[in-house]
């Protein structure tokens, strides 16, 4: 396979190359930085950002909803079925 990007760096604009489940919890951070949220159910979700905000952001399945999110709250949560996109 041919990635003809495979020598850029990457910006936080990009499409992302991989995505993974989130578990929300109040007390544990992300294992990865996102660059957007996915969810199956909307909702609010409840983050805390790259530079330590917390907030609650409204959410629609079917759109990435681009986020620098270092941690998705448990309380405060209502969306469910939460990707993380890198």
């Amino acid at each position: 396979m041919q990635n003809a990007f495979g020598d850029r760096h990457r910006r936080p604009t990009d499409p992302p190359v991989t995505a993974f489940d989130i578990t929300p919890s109040d007390s544990a951070d992300l294992p990865h930085v996102t660059t957007s949220l996915n969810v199956a159910t909307p909702g609010k979700v409840r983050v805390t950002t790259l530079d330590g905000s917390v907030t609650d952001l409204s959410v629609y399945p079917g759109h990435a909803f681009p986020v620098r999110a270092r941690r998705v709250w448990l309380t405060g949560t209502t969306a469910t079925g939460l990707r993380g996109l890198l």
